[in-house]
């Protein structure tokens, strides 16, 4: 799951916003480097990337993608689920998308200023330009997901063959999507049972 998914997940169980948003910018141990909320949060975030990695649908779906493409499934996965939750958003969630991400815009603010640790700056950079962009807004545009996996593939040679997989996305997206709608029911109650 990408940036979306885990803010919706954070809501849905009651963690903290600004851990479940750090999770992927924070390496090792985060205990005694953050309040203990944002600990939680990180670890919620880490579970959710470590069931939906191992969950059997994700590896079903790697078959899809050409062999070279493969090891990019999961992170092509990752935004395509935001695509998904942005495109189904009401399904999930009473309130509008832009409505629901200016709160937790909002509510991470707040937990950042009472954090009296410091926070990445890769995660503020990050942070930044997401907000200013409305990047989760946008992610109901399967174009908007597309453009996101170029832009990461750019990050560097490693990278590169993650701009490819879009195609993939493409050619089999109401395979993807389908799955999707088994997915994340499954993934809303397991978090709720850790959390």
């Amino acid at each position: 799951m990408n940036y979306l998914a885990h803010l919706h997940i954070a809501d849905h169980t009651n963690s903290s916003l600004l851990g479940n948003f750090l999770g992927d910018f924070v390496k090792g141990s985060p205990e005694g480097k953050y309040s203990v909320p944002v600990v939680q949060g990180i670890r919620l975030h880490r579970f959710v990337d470590s069931f939906t990695d191992q969950h059997a649908i994700v590896k079903s779906l790697k078959q899809y993608f050409p062999t070279e493409l493969r090891r990019f499934a999961p992170i092509t996965l990752d935004m395509f689920w935001d695509h998904c939750l942005a495109k189904n958003w009401p399904v999930y969630h009473q309130s509008a998308l832009m409505d629901f991400c200016q709160q937790a815009e909002r509510q991470i603010a707040i937990e950042m200023q009472q954090e009296n640790y410091s926070l990445p700056e890769r995660f503020l950079s990050t942070s930044e330009a997401m907000w200013q962009g409305r990047w989760l807004e946008h992610y109901a545009d399967i174009d908007n997901i597309i453009f996101s996996l170029q832009r990461i593939a750019r990050r560097g040679k490693r990278m590169a063959p993650l701009a490819s997989t879009g195609d993939t996305l493409l050619n089999h997206y109401d395979i993807f999507a389908e799955q999707f709608l088994q997915l994340y029911p499954e993934l809303l109650q397991q978090a709720q049972i850790l959390s």
